[in-house]
């Protein structure tokens, strides 16, 4: 098994092993049905609002007044303010048992929205100093309404259950704007899974390429470890007609691009863990006939196991100087750059344990065991504090093709709102289950 990197998940792991398999799934899945059925065009209602009015990372002002009042309207407890903009709401059944965390992002992307629906985003935002559009345009409009509605049924639930529920609504998880700092790990360290402990955290993700009515899942890494990166080669400048007399950086970088791809397709054991390796800018010199003294170049990696990680950043390194040295050129490697994201990682016991409760809500040829993503999500940040479960929820149109939907990050990104009524019942029953069992 995969080396866990999370702080409590050995332990976790151990007493949740002791239980999958053993215990029955209590959770009232038709009262659940019921209530979902009954909210379900409040949670589309809920959806339409935010897609109308979305907002960028860490500016997600608005939309956190209409989340805190609609929590508070549930006579929830209710949090602001942290991570800048993020909103929580606590559920105290006021009966001893687990806490157990809900997460839903709330920001939207400089997209300009082209969907022509009646309800599209026609918003505006700043982003570095320009005017863009802005657009829910990866479904965290529809994140937000699916809480909302867990939330709706699991307080009308309230007598029925034991322990305590935090709802988290997370600004910045496309990442804060430059020169700030934001997301889950901001939440994270501003004490969001502390008063009370949270001892589970369940999210979802809806996927625009998956079947409505579907769900997802994947014990282990689901979802890729982040860690962008700048190598600066200094070189020595010369005449370009003269190249003898340089240390030529551009050469240089050429060959420790070439070499770091190298590392994931001749050191990586690829059959258990893929892993990327890609620069994506280079930028040196000013004139074709001046060798440069110096080219900076920025990338990423992608990987999806703690020690697949490791090694690449030690190979980056590894190459990286050896090149520049063979080339009597110097190097310096930043590692990581100015964010990283750990590995989305489902924690195994726990993924076992709940995978009843998917089969029970959704229907068992509904359950879909997923391959890993090369995509991050800062999810991850939680997951690595306390063990926790990520999983993907259909919101494709089951008479489109998936090579024809609309992909994430697009103006033409659109979801079938029907897909959401089961996202409001996995999140349900996921906590009542949960809660039940300890």
């Amino acid at each position: 098994m995969m080396a866990l990197p999370m702080k409590k998940s050995l332990i976790a792991s151990l007493v949740l092993a002791s239980t999958s398999f053993t215990l029955p799934v209590f959770a009232d899945t038709q009262k659940v049905a019921d209530i979902a059925n009954r909210i379900e065009g409040d949670v589309i209602k809920w959806r339409r609002h935010f897609h109308q009015n979305p907002e960028l990372s860490n500016r997600e002002f608005e939309t956190a007044k209409t989340i805190a009042k609609f929590l508070e309207d549930l006579d929830l407890e209710v949090t602001t303010g942290i991570a800048k903009t993020g909103v929580v709401g606590l559920l105290d059944t006021g009966k001893p048992g687990p806490t157990i965390a809900l997460r839903a992002d709330i920001d939207g992307l400089p997209v300009t929205e082209n969907t022509g629906l009646p309800f599209a985003s026609k918003a505006m935002g700043e982003l570095d100093g320009n005017q863009v559009g802005v657009m829910h345009a990866c479904g965290h409009d529809t994140h937000i309404a699916m809480l909302m509605g867990a939330a709706t049924i699991l307080t009308e639930m309230k007598s029925e259950l034991n322990g305590k529920i935090k709802f988290i609504f997370q600004p910045a998880e496309e990442g804060a704007p430059a020169g700030e700092v934001g997301g889950a790990e901001i939440m994270v360290k501003e004490g969001v899974l502390k008063n009370p402990d949270v001892d589970v955290i369940f999210g979802l993700h809806i996927s625009s390429d998956k079947d409505v009515g579907t769900v997802h899942y994947k014990e282990g890494g689901i979802m890729a470890a982040v860690d962008p990166f700048k190598i600066v080669v200094n070189g020595k400048q010369s005449h370009g007609a003269y190249p003898w007399l340089s240390a030529d950086p551009i050469v240089t970088s050429a060959q420790i691009i070439m070499g770091l791809q190298t590392i994931v397709s001749r050191e990586v054991e690829l059959i258990d863990s893929a892993a990327v390796v890609s620069v994506g800018k280079i930028t040196g010199g000013n004139r074709s006939n001046i060798i440069p003294n110096q080219v900076e170049m920025i990338g990423t990696i992608r990987s999806l196991s703690p020690d697949t990680r490791e090694h690449i950043h030690e190979a980056v390194h590894r190459k990286v100087n050896s090149i520049a040295k063979s080339m009597n050129a110097t190097a310096e490697v930043t590692l990581p750059l100015d964010y990283q994201y750990p590995i989305t990682y489902n924690d195994p016991a726990l993924m076992r344990e709940m995978l009843p409760v998917l089969k029970t809500t959704a229907g068992e040829d509904n359950v879909k065991l997923t391959k890993a993503v090369t995509g991050a999500e800062d999810f991850s940040f939680f997951q690595e504090e306390v063990p926790g479960l990520y999983l993907f929820v259909g919101g494709k149109s089951r008479d489109i093709p998936a090579s024809e939907a609309p992909g994430h990050h697009t103006p033409e990104f659109k979801i079938d709102e029907s897909g959401m009524a089961l996202g409001v019942k996995l999140l349900s029953n996921l906590t009542i289950d949960y809660m039940k069992n300890h």
